[in-house]
């Protein structure tokens, strides 16, 4: 009966094991395509824990008198592991979400300037978010215009996106679950699928396939945000959570203190940036080199004329649809096509002219996006 004690330790032990090991960036965890299997484990898991523990009941008392201090020991390792792996290493348990939200005007704001921010205009009220601050509570949930948004961030990917929280027309609540190549996962309060933070889309659970609606955000400095916006409200820092930003002082920069927020600055390796765009099934990459050489980069994807410009603080950068194939350039943050001129709102410093189109482009890692946009095609 002793060995059914063993047998309970040992699989209670490998199961905690894996249910944090493939959903977090563990030594090969994120290469594998291991989502089914990370789903099952956390779906079954107290039918695992169960099942082990009454094989840990059954054969306690025969392994206690067989070998006291080795069932002693064997209990105790196997308690610390649980306690570990569940309130230690998950994901909700390392980054928190804001204790309340606290958002502040150009007069009251205390983020330097400098700084990167997420920003949106939504329904005519518009907000930014520092990156320093969202890159380690990974999701923000805030009200904008009355209507609940998700701002979220994957340093490891360089992904931000906001999202509307809504699931089968229902506003959600989500917690942080972990990871799927190296991408966050977010796990919804009701159906307990499982959503991916750069698409949006369930990849796991009963609503699989599913996408959450996409509100368009863009990453510039604060600085340039409120000479566009200058009634944005910002998000400000949470006194709980000070040391935790302090370790992220510097990603803004580029610069990591760990292999999985690093930057390479040389083009095209696994952690440099690219800026990507996407219509319908194609995508393409820019170069961020590039892009900061250049300053403005004209292109088409599916017969579709598009643009990416970078502003003069080499950090904030826009995307539009052009009118037609004619080339942009950029001359003093003034987008500039023959005749007309727009800034960088895309707004025509003409009358009647109707304003260009913005559309949705990412400042990324190329890993990520090479990663869930398959066959991206490199502007280089």
């Amino acid at each position: 009966m002793q060995r059914i004690f063993y047998i309970g330790i040992v699989g209670l032990v490998l199961f905690e094991v894996l249910k944090i090991y493939f959903i977090m960036p563990m030594p090969g965890s994120q290469e594998m395509q291991s989502i089914d299997l990370a789903y099952y484990l956390e779906t079954w898991k107290w039918a695992f824990r169960l099942l082990f523990g009454a094989f840990i009941l059954t054969g306690a008392f025969f392994a206690y008198r067989a070998k006291r201090w080795p069932m002693l020991i064997s209990l105790g390792l196997c308690i610390a592991v649980v306690c570990v792996f569940n309130f230690k290493m998950s994901a909700d348990k390392m980054f928190y979400q804001p204790t309340k939200i606290i958002m502040a005007d150009s007069s009251t704001n205390t983020i330097s300037i400098d700084k990167l921010v997420l920003g949106i205009h939504h329904n005519g009220e518009s907000r930014a978010y520092p990156i320093q601050l969202i890159a380690y509570h990974h999701q923000v949930m805030d009200t904008v215009t009355g209507n609940p948004i998700m701002v979220t961030y994957c340093s490891v990917c360089r992904t931000g996106r906001v999202f509307e929280p809504k699931v089968n027309d229902a506003h959600e609540v989500f917690r942080l679950v972990g990871m799927d190549h190296y991408n966050a996962m977010f796990e919804d309060r009701t159906t307990k699928s499982w959503w991916r933070q750069v698409t949006g889309e369930a990849i796991a659970g009963p609503l699989k396939g599913e996408v959450l609606p996409e509100i368009l955000s863009e990453q510039t400095t604060l600085k340039k945000w409120l000479e566009l916006y200058p009634k944005s409200k910002i998000l400000q820092s949470d006194s709980v959570f000070i040391e935790e930003y302090e370790d992220l002082k510097d990603y803004d920069f580029g610069i990591g203190r760990g292999d999985l927020t690093r930057t390479d600055t040389l083009s095209w390796k696994e952690k440099s940036w690219v800026v990507g765009v996407q219509m319908g099934d194609s995508s393409k990459a820019i170069d961020w080199n590039k892009l900061k050489r250049e300053r403005i980069i004209n292109f088409t994807i599916e017969g579709k004329p598009l643009l990416v410009a970078l502003a003069s603080d080499d950090q904030s950068f826009f995307a539009f649809e052009r009118p037609d194939s004619s080339p942009f350039e950029i001359i003093n943050d003034t987008l500039v096509n023959t005749d007309l001129k727009y800034d960088l709102l895309g707004h025509s410093r003409s009358p009647n002219i109707p304003p260009l189109k913005r559309i949705k482009a990412y400042q990324e890692f190329w890993h990520s996006w090479r990663t869930f946009h398959a066959g991206a095609e490199k502007i280089e």
